[in-house]
């Protein structure tokens, strides 16, 4: 399964007002890039944040999962 252009869409128009953000289609899947580093992935409709403690100080009890088999886990924001 991959990600719908429903999710793309609602996540740039959440998103894109940031400066410095952008996506762009990587594997069939999307990256999401800060200041021209990745800092998420989307895969299959869900959002995946790279584990960075400035990441993990928002989040409550994240919960980690891989976005692809193989991976090594990411924050997971369903």
């Amino acid at each position: 399964m991959s990600t719908g252009p429903d999710t793309i869409e609602a996540l740039m128009d959440a998103l894109l007002g940031l400066p410095g953000i952008s996506f762009r289609k990587m594997f069939g899947e999307y990256a999401l890039f800060l200041d021209a580093k990745v800092v998420a992935l989307i895969c299959d409709d869900t959002l995946y944040v790279k584990p960075t403690p400035g990441a993990l100080a928002l989040v409550t009890a994240p919960v980690m999962a891989p976005p692809y088999p193989g991976a090594k886990d990411h924050i997971c924001l369903e």
